[in-house]
């Protein structure tokens, strides 16, 4: 943990990615998904494609530190299959229109 913090406390997103997942699991930390939130949001904002797409699928099923949200889901899915190539772009581009699918207008 001590450097996973250095890491993404000196901006490394692949570091602050880690970080997230480790609070989603409890690993050696107590489970805090508002930590994870955080952690996948920092690298998210760097563009970091795992984290882009795990909070897709964070928003879509709500209940982990997040309320459940369409809008959110199909943001962060478009913003995982844009960046991404091969299986993730997939996946993140197949959770994206799936979601549309269930969305209204407003």
């Amino acid at each position: 943990m001590r450097w996973y913090r250095l890491a993404a406390a000196q901006g490394f997103a692949r570091a602050q990615a880690s970080l997230g997942t480790i609070y989603r699991r409890g690993e050696g930390v107590p489970q805090d998904y508002v930590e994870t939130v955080r952690w996948y949001r920092r690298a998210a904002d760097q563009g970091h494609t795992d984290a882009l797409n795990l909070l897709g699928y964070m928003y879509r099923d709500g209940g982990e530190g997040v309320p459940a949200d369409y809008v959110q889901t199909h943001m962060w899915f478009n913003l995982a299959a844009s960046r991404t190539i091969g299986v993730l772009g997939s996946t993140a581009a197949q959770g994206r229109d799936i979601v549309a699918g269930q969305m209204n207008p407003t």
